[in-house]
């Protein structure tokens, strides 16, 4: 008897993995994605001139159009662990919402509530202290431009309250935030103030191009919009910072269209590595109408065959591209099982072919110094005068004036080698070096962009550019024992034009070891 129970309870424990594995299959997970879209693009309808941004990495997902990215991790709202990053200062953001009169962030959550933690804290968090950084900004301007202190009272106190009735630098958080961790964060503004303001983050940019203060708003599919009566984002007394979550929580999960049923996924686009099979949010849009339209049971070998086909695609462009092992549905065919009169439909919002977005293909110069960061893919198209360090696995050829001004560097990331980066800096270091006291143009470039090419141009900026940003050759920071709170000012300063500037803190770690530094920065 006891035997014949545990067979049954296996039994039952196999079935349940099997309807939890056909619940969150692939197609499922698509199709989840995209009728979460049409949603995100109803809201985009409403401010169609609201730039729309996509919080890395789920929120990548949910659109074709999105104008740019930001990078708010819901780690840094979590209660035990309430963060301001200025390693994640998203300026950019900012000053595009002042350009623009706000913007519109879309992200999306698995965790069986309508919002991230990105949305709920972590950005209400940002404008805020953004919104004092700010204010406290204009204080200084409005103190150093008055009439006492053109005849050189530079001192005088200032009333904390001058100048604030008309700029709101309040905390707004949504109603489902307590009471209690309202004022835990409240406390922490201060402290969060002063590290803003040590970090050397350029606030003036931002502060003169914003008219109002930022503020944040909540948009999930539960919220209830009058069509005839939304508001115009202009009207308002603040800069609207529109967080629009696309999870949907109420209803059936189980979907059905005349073809076929599935089952809706909450935040789909989450943790992507393990569901996508190889798939990009680029490759889903471009070919988003046969995907939808190929059903729950050959919708796993479509994805293989356009993942395939990108990658033979990009090695005959010399790109590194790994075959990828995709693991066979063990779901029975039954693709005959239904056939398809009516095709779907679909919006037409396939993104065409080089018709990608701005910030996927970027060079990013650091302002006004001869030191840019970008992908690989695009270092293969750079001109002959430019010099090349490939922090790449792979190298790639191309044709410059010279071979010595390329240099080939596989730098591994921190997960896989702790020290590979560590190993590799004094070349790089060198190579940039040589290079730029020629005059020469140097692009740093990695697989994406993001991390590594990122950390060594944190290293050769630090080494060899002073605190104005000009080339001395290694003088200045001959003079000066690197800090904590150096580096830190620095990264700021890369982020500020690296927009998708995403170190890790392994890699960090090695930069601040490698330039003598005794101790790790605090980088979260």
């Amino acid at each position: 008897m006891e035997e014949e129970g545990q067979r049954r309870s296996q039994s039952i424990y196999k079935i349940c993995r099997s309807i939890k594995r056909r619940d969150s299959s692939l197609y499922n997970a698509l199709r989840s994605i995209y009728e979460d879209s049409i949603f995100v693009g109803e809201i985009a309808q409403l401010w169609p001139e609201l730039p729309l941004l996509a919080n890395l990495r789920c929120g990548l997902w949910y659109s074709p159009n999105f104008h740019s990215n930001c990078y708010f991790k819901s780690t840094d709202g979590h209660t035990n662990n309430l963060s301001f990053s200025t390693a994640r200062l998203n300026l950019h953001v900012a000053l595009l919402a002042a350009q623009k009169g706000g913007c519109i962030i879309v992200d999306s959550t698995r965790k069986g509530k309508r919002f991230p933690d990105s949305m709920s804290k972590t950005i209400p968090i940002w404008t805020c202290v953004l919104n004092r950084a700010i204010l406290n900004y204009k204080k200084r301007q409005d103190r150093y431009d008055c009439p006492q202190n053109q005849s050189g009272i530079l001192n005088e106190p200032v009333n904390p309250d001058q100048g604030s009735s008309d700029w709101d630098c309040s905390l707004h958080l949504p109603l489902w935030v307590s009471q209690t961790e309202k004022e835990m964060i409240e406390k922490r503004l201060e402290g969060w103030d002063m590290e803003l303001e040590a970090s050397g983050a350029d606030i003036a940019s931002i502060a003169l191009a914003l008219r109002k203060p930022l503020r944040p708003l909540w948009i999930s599919q539960k919220t209830v919009i009058w069509l005839n009566e939304v508001p115009e984002y202009d009207s308002w007394d603040f800069t609207p910072i529109i967080l629009v979550s696309t999870s949907s929580l109420s209803g059936s999960q189980k979907r059905t269209t005349s073809e076929f049923s599935w089952n809706y996924i909450a935040g789909a686009g989450d943790d992507e590595e393990s569901w996508a099979r190889g798939l990009t949010p680029d490759l889903f849009w471009k070919h988003v109408n046969d995907i939808i339209s190929s059903g729950p049971d050959t919708c796993n070998q479509k994805i293989a065959n356009i993942v395939e086909k990108d990658r033979v695609c990009r090695a005959h462009r010399g790109e590194h591209a790994p075959q990828l092992s995709v693991r066979a549905s063990k779901c029975p065919e039954k693709a005959n099982e239904f056939l398809i009169g009516e095709s779907l439909q679909l919006d037409s919002r396939t993104v065409h072919e080089g018709d990608k977005s701005s910030y996927h293909h970027c060079i990013s110069f650091l302002g006004s110094t001869n030191i840019a960061v970008c992908k690989s893919l695009l270092a293969m198209e750079a001109p002959p005068n430019c010099c090349i360090l490939n922090c790449d696995r792979e190298s790639f050829s191309v044709s410059l004036h010279n071979p010595g001004m390329y240099l080939h560097l596989p730098i591994l990331d921190s997960k896989l080698d702790r020290f590979s980066l560590l190993r590799n800096l004094p070349s790089a270091l060198n190579f940039a070096r040589s290079q730029l006291r020629q005059g020469n143009t140097l692009l740093i470039c990695c697989c994406n962009g993001e991390d590594i090419s990122v950390c060594v141009c944190l290293a050769v900026y630090t080494s060899f550019f002073d605190e104005a940003g000009n080339f001395d050759d290694g003088r200045s920071f001959a003079k000066r024992e690197l800090t904590k709170l150096e580096l830190r000012r620095r990264l700021v300063f890369l982020c500020k034009y690296i927009i998708n500037a995403r170190p890790s803190r392994g890699n960090l770690k090695q930069v601040f070891a490698c330039l003598g530094g005794e101790s790790v920065p605090s980088v979260s």
